[in-house]
């Protein structure tokens, strides 16, 4: 089920933060919940995935994204994700999720997000490709910037970000059945 009354405290938690550039991080704790874990007591890859939306929402509410999206009656999207985990996530464990914009191209806006535990280890690390949508299909970043009164020119685009967005382009689409 999705943690919807968890995303409203973070919504409601986050309310007065200040706002931040496009590419600022959003900080924000959390805890994994019984319901988190999976069979082996750890958070569940697939439940890891969901609490990231308790980042990246409130991300986009402060970078003022959740406005405009509103006014223009638009959607966002996740077109692709690539995550690492590298430690364990127990129940009842706190966490520190880092959200952030990394850059975009002329279709898509890069997200990197994080779950760092408390002595200091970064237990996963996903990189997101979103989409801006309307009913016609994908919203130009360049567009919507350019109504946020931001700066047209994405930051530089980080090698390895480019690396996955080459290496995506070598899979198969639709994938092949056998």
């Amino acid at each position: 089920m999705y943690p919807v009354v968890r995303m409203l405290w973070q919504l409601f938690k986050h309310r007065k933060s200040e706002a931040l550039p496009l590419t600022g991080t959003h900080l924000s704790s959390h805890y994994c919940m019984p319901w988190d874990i999976d069979l082996w007591m750890e958070l569940n890859n697939g439940r890891t995935l969901t609490l990231y939306d308790l980042g990246r929402i409130p991300l986009a509410r402060r970078t003022g994204l959740v406005a405009l999206l509103g006014k223009n009656r638009w959607g966002l999207t996740m077109a692709g994700v690539s995550v690492r985990y590298r430690q364990r996530i127990r129940a009842f464990e706190k966490i520190e999720m880092r959200s952030r914009a990394v850059c975009w191209d002329d279709k898509f806006v890069y997200l990197e997000q994080s779950m760092w535990k408390k002595n200091g280890q970064c237990a996963n690390h996903a990189l997101y490709r979103s989409a801006i949508t309307d009913k016609n299909g994908i919203v130009p970043p360049t567009q919507a910037l350019k109504q946020m009164g931001e700066g047209i020119q994405p930051p530089p685009m980080p090698k390895w970000v480019a690396a996955w967005i080459a290496a995506d382009t070598q899979r198969p689409w639709p994938p092949m059945q056998e």
